[in-house]
This record gives C-alpha cells, structure tokens and sequence, in this order.
C-alpha cells in the first residue's frame, strides 16, 4: 500500500508547468498537479491534471498573472502574484493581475463552513483562516520558478551552452561566460516547445535574492477602487438583468404560511412574485419569498407592502436576557463536560495566597460588511451561471448543485471582489436564493441584492459566550490555580458553529493547576465564523483574567506574562513560549511600556495572543475623562508570523485593520436576540468604528526562523484584553462584559 508520505511524494513528481503559445506571439504557462481530492485514496492516480495558476507572456513585455484565489481585502490578488513574479524574475511594473473564475475540477468543493478552515482544503480557491499565504508560499514560487526555468534552457539552446550556465535578471537570460542576453520577449516561441521541469525539482530563490517579495506593493486593485470602478459583486450588470428581493423570517428558520402575492405583485416594475419552499439548515436554502422587478428599488417598494405570516418556531422563545438567566443558572452547578484537568485546582485554592473570582460575558456580533450580500445568476440552456463574492465560492458551487439538483458541471462561477467578508462569505446562502430565483425565471440574469437591514438581521454571528474564573496566586505572584466554567451554546449533542474552545487554550499547560469546564445552552440562532473566530472572544476574557491576576499578585502585568511563559514547556508542537515571549518583549521596547508618566486618566494596557499561527502582543493607550467619555489614543503593535513579509505595505495594513476591527467590536457591537429575532437593523444601532474613534497605529514586526504564516486574523484578539486593561489602568475599572459603551467609566 501506498503510504501517505509516498503519496505527497508522488504528486510532487507529477506536478509540472506546461507552456503553450498563443495568438499574437505570446505564451501561456499553466501550473498542473492533482487535484486535492486524490489525497483522499492513497495510490489512486488522478485521473487527470487541473490547471491552478497562468502565466500570460507577450512580446510586448507585459506579464499576466491570474490571481486564484477570492479577494476579499487581504491582499491576496496582490501578494500571491508577487511570489509568482519575483521567482519568474520579472519587473513588477510589467506584471497584470487579473481575477480567475472557479475552475471546477481545481476546486476542493467545500460543503460547508467548517470546512474552510481545514489546511487542505483551504488549499483551494477560497478564503479564510489566514491560510493562504502558508498554503501558497511554495506552490505559487515554484509557479514562477518552473517558467523562468523554461525561458532559461530555450537560451541556452539558443546559445547551445548548458542551462547551468545560464542566469537572469529581471526579463532578461544573461550568459554568464559570455555576457551574452536575451530578453524573455526573443524567447516566447522558443520556450513554449521547451520540456517543462517538475516543480517539486526546482531550487527557489533565497530570501536575500528576492526582488519583489519583501517590497511594498500597492495593492492591484486600489486605483481602480478609489476610482469607482466596476470590480465587486455589488456593480455586476448584465444585459436584461432584472433585480431581486428575497423576505425571510425575522425568528430564523421560520417557514411562510401565507402572504399577499397579488398586492405586491400589482406594484410597478415587479415582473415576479412568489413563495420559496427550503429546508432546515439555515446556511442552506430557507423559506422566503421572492420578489423579481425592473429594478432594485421597486422590488423594495413592493417589498413594503408585502404581508407575510410566518408559522411558529421554537427558536421564538430564545432571547438574549434568557440566554444570560441560563447560563447563571448552569453556573452555580456542576459543568456539563470537562475539557482538560491538570492538577488539582481545589487543593491549590486552599494554599494560594490570593483568590480571585470574576464573571466574564462577550455577545454576538454581526459581521457587517460595507456590502451587502449580493449574487447575480442566470439559469439558461440548462447552465446556471453565477457571478458572486463568496470566500467560498467551491462550497458555493456545490450547494447549489445539491439544492436545485444540477450537475455542478452546468455551474459556472465567476468570482468577484468582495466588499468586506471577515468570514461571513464562507456561507453562501445568498448564491443558493440568487440561484433557486433564476432557476424559478428562466432567461434573464437576476441580481439579488440584500439591503443592510438583510444583512445584519440574517447573518452568521459571532457566538456569545459566559465565563466564570476562579484563580488564585501564590505569595511569590506565580499563578498556581486557574478554573474556567465556559458557559456556551449547543446545536444538538456539539458545540453551534465556532462556539467551543480548545482544552489546550492558553494558559493551559502553563498553570500546574488547571480546569476547563463547559456547560451549554442550547441555540436556535445560526452562528458562524468571523474574523479570528473563537479567539476575538476568548483572548478577551482569558488575558483580561490574567490582568486580574497580576493585580492580584501585586506584579507588573507584561512581566508577569513573560515569567508565566518561561515557566511552562517552551517548544510544544502547537505553541511556542520564546516566539510569544519575543512579541511580548518587542511590544514593550516599542511602546515604552513602564518608561512614561501618564497623566491622571491616561493608562497602558497589554495583551498577547497566538491564534492562525500568528503571535501577537499588543500595547493600548487609552484616555477616559472624569465624564466616562473614552478616547484610545494609540494601539502598538508587535507580531511574529515567520521569516519573510511578503508585502510590508499589505501586512501593515492588515494588523492595522485588525486592531480597528477589534476595537469597534469592543466599544459598541452587540446582537441582542428578542423573541427569536435580532433587534438591531443598520449602522445606527450597530455600531463601526467612526475616523474621529480610530487611534493611530503603530506595527512592528520580529522575524522568526518558521514557517510564513498568514496575517487576516492573528493580530485582531490581543486589541480588546489590552483596551479593556488600559481602561483599568486609566480608571481602577474593570470592564468584564462587552460592549464597553454599556458601562459607565466615570472616575474621580
């Protein structure tokens, strides 16, 4: 039997760089491996090759890269041609980058969103979990790499000299005996009847020749964004295209008994109305009604006076107080399950010099892109195509297979770029309602565009979660006790989409006594992943409960973190204690950390977190007047994710973003459950973060000897422990629940 490591080996051997020439003197490289799915049966050969990135060469000099993955504002559509480019060893001025669509053998299919943060899968096209720049850092090099090999043996045929002999320099094979060059463009036709080499044999540059990675580049896009041009789902326009409504049940799931059709349907420009019978999954297809017009707006306006009546629905008798009554009442009982025990936390209570208890509380959050989900479909001659800004547009794909019983080779998805997705895109139950009312019309392509109010009424939120601590702190000021009863919710015998935490979450292991307890409450809500998932919640309350700590112990709360890492393992298999230790000393040479006098209602706080293999500390100046009015004057930042920054410019603007996203969420955002229904709407009760509220930023980062890891994600979590621990230090007041607005911060 074919073992798995023989497998990866041979799928290595049978990846291969094909060239072909095109009209107009020019010449197509495509980048061919099996498809992931073949990992799935050891020894079983692929049937065939799929094609996973193009080159685009032609005599003008110009250089097309096809980006393939889902741009969805991390930089991607931008950093991913970068490694191609530089290991191709071209001018990064001459380089295009244009969108690929989904290619439907290449795609790994994603059936659901959980599957988007498996490292296999994520292989594909599709984004999230900060894993495209680890997944792509060697397949997109070798990309570059094979093709410039190619350009160098058709000179040195040229020349009849050994390929050895040979080098380059951007667009340019330079023989190295004779000085002899010639340019890539002399070569187009020559390189396309060249043997292309096996990617895997490939030697890549090292990290001191790079030219292009390590540089900061301007994303591809950005004029064009700035501009106003047509680039996002939201701007597709398709001749004949008509506009759709899709009307849900405020109490998810709910189904339609009955509605005034006619009423609606009498309203100008409205070409279609009529009831959508789905199913019980709500990241699927649910029942709804649909409204097809001329025009967005008057499907709106005869969305205005369409009467539905939903039936009852058990998830109508959840509510965010309920919830809160709940989890209080499970937290004066036994815990439902034990996730870890280390030691025993009774008996060290009973020696420990202090003992601290706390309640902790986090709501859900909405992600609220900037756009709405959107999707435009077109159900003709048996083929649906779709034109979509999903992080998922494989699982896409697939769902509207299953759902309307279409062959997925009779789906086409083009992919766009998203206006924001923070990980709501990996569902796509909008591409199902767009696909299912095109499907119902026949003919014309129909544009189905939520309003905000869709938006944040129906998304996939970020789970609340109760905490309740108890630890306790030796006379030395080392932690020796720690007990966590996480109160979470349930869907079915599991925990509901990203509500559950790790047993080894930090501190465990680095606690002699240790205990992660859960309970749960079962939910009707549907919950999903967003930004950071699972630990935007948990570096809150498991950093904000060490910052108690430390103030119990009487000790400085960064320093008290460093002795707390190097007094537990150093090097485990999924963390390691001298990479967050070297973020957290970074952060505090930076930030001056305990060198400044501050004024009275001025104070610092810190935080560190590992999450998407991504170390970060983070330092937080915040200001709160004596009136309770709260300004955060600046956020520095210290993060560790490898050896190599793809792209200075993009990773700077990704932490910084990450920081601002982290803090609106901790300042205002909160979904409050009513009746089974979400009580906020839009932006006005739902708050982001306004320009006068965002802090200036400072980032920098420690380069470490691992492997290059990705950036969306890691740097949000440590911004809300340290805000909050700011405002302690500012105030001598504890924020142990969120939104930070619902408290009053007065002093003095």
């Amino acid at each position: 039997m074919t073992t798995p490591s023989q497998k990866a080996k041979t799928i290595e051997r049978r990846e291969f760089l094909r060239a072909t020439a095109i009209v107009g003197g020019g010449l197509l490289f495509a980048s061919y491996a099996e498809p992931l799915s073949a990992l799935e049966t050891w020894g079983t050969p692929a049937a065939d090759f799929v094609p996973n990135a193009f080159i685009r060469m032609t005599p003008d000099g110009i250089v097309t890269i096809i980006g393939k993955n889902p741009e969805i504002g991390q930089g991607m559509k931008t950093t991913l041609p970068m490694l191609i480019a530089d290991e191709l060893d071209v001018e990064w001025k001459n380089v295009r980058v244009e969108q690929g669509d989904l290619d439907a053998k290449y795609s790994t299919g994603l059936g659901g969103p959980a599957a988007a943060f498996n490292a296999t899968a994520m292989a594909g096209q599709s984004a999230g979990g900060s894993t495209a720049t680890p997944t792509n850092w060697f397949p997109m090099r070798r990309v570059g790499a094979a093709a410039r090999a190619m350009l160098v043996r058709a000179a040195a045929q040229t020349w009849g000299v050994p390929d050895a002999e040979c080098d380059t320099t951007p667009g340019v094979v330079v023989h190295k005996a004779s000085g002899r060059t010639l340019k890539y463009t002399a070569l187009l036709d020559k390189a396309a009847s060249v043997q292309p080499p096996g990617l895997a044999t490939l030697k890549l540059k090292d990290a001191q020749d790079f030219r292009i990675i390590g540089t900061k580049v301007k994303g591809v896009d950005n004029h064009a964004i700035v501009t106003g041009k047509p680039l996002f789902g939201i701007d597709v326009t398709l001749p004949g295209m008509l506009y759709a409504a899709f009307v849900k049940a405020p109490v998810f799931g709910s189904n339609v008994v009955s509605a005034n059709y006619d009423a609606a349907k009498a309203q100008p420009g409205v070409k279609h109305v009529f009831p959508v019978e789905g199913g019980p999954q709500l990241t699927g297809l649910v029942s709804g009604v649909a409204i097809v017009a001329t025009s967005w707006w008057a499907a709106q306006k005869a969305r205005a006076v369409l009467d539905i009546k939903w039936a009852d629905h058990p998830t109508s008798q959840q509510s965010s107080a309920g919830f809160a009554q709940q989890a209080a009442e499970l937290s004066k009982q036994p815990p439902q399950r034990n996730l870890k025990k280390d030691g025993d936390v009774d008996a060290a209570y009973m020696t420990a010099a202090k003992v601290i208890e706390a309640e902790y509380f986090y709501p859900f959050i909405a992600h609220a892109p900037l756009e709405p989900q959107n999707c435009t479909a077109q159900w003709k001659d048996g083929k649906m195509e779709i034109w979509a800004p999903s992080q998922s547009p494989g699982g896409g794909r697939n769902l509207v297979a299953s759902t309307l019983g279409i062959p997925q080779t009779d789906i086409i998805v083009h992919m766009t770029r998203s206006g924001g997705g923070f990980g709501r895109r990996l569902n796509n139950d909008y591409m199902v309602e767009a696909a299912r009312i095109a499907k119902e019309i026949a003919g014309a392509p129909v544009k189905l565009l939520w309003t905000r109010e869709d938006d944040i009424q129906h998304d996939f939120y970020r789970p609340a979660g109760f905490h309740y601590f108890k630890g306790g702190v030796d006379a030395s000021g080392k932690i020796v006790a720690w007990r966590d009863h996480f109160v979470s919710f349930s869907a079915g015998q599991n925990f509901a989409q990203a509500a559950n935490v790790g047993a080894t979450e930090f501190p465990a292991r680095f606690v002699p006594n240790f205990q992660l307890d859960v309970s749960m409450i079962p939910l009707g809500v549907p919950t999903g992943f967003l930004r950071a998932p699972g630990s935007n919640g948990l570096a809150y309350v498991m950093q904000s409960f060490i910052n108690e700590l430390a103030t119990a112990a009487d000790k400085d709360p960064l320093q008290f973190r460093l002795d707390l890492l190097a007094s537990g393992p150093q090097d485990l298999q999924d963390f390691s204690a001298p990479r967050a230790r070297g973020v957290l000393e970074l952060v505090r040479e930076k930030s001056g950390w305990g060198k400044t006098t501050l004024p009275k209602g001025t104070g610092m706080g810190v935080a560190f977190h590992f999450s998407h293999s991504g170390y970060f500390a983070e330092v937080v100046q915040a200001t709160v007047t004596r009136d309770g009015s709260l300004k955060v004057d600046k956020v520095w930042v210290a993060g560790d994710i490898g050896p190599q920054i793809i792209n200075p410019s993009n990773a700077e603007n990704q932490a910084q973003g990450s920081v601002l996203d982290g803090i609106a969420e901790a300042l205002d955002q909160e979904i409050t459950i009513d009746k089974g229904a979400v009580k906020q709407s839009n932006f006005d009760d739902f708050m982001l973060l306004r320009m006068p509220q965002a802090p200036l930023v400072e980032v920098h980062w420690k380069l470490s000897d691992s492997r290059v890891t990705g950036l969306g994600e890691p740097a949000l979590p440590p911004v809300v422990p340290a805000l909050t621990a700011a405002i302690f230090a500012a105030t001598g007041k504890r924020v142990r629940s969120l939104p930070i607005s619902k408290h009053d911060l007065k002093w003095g």
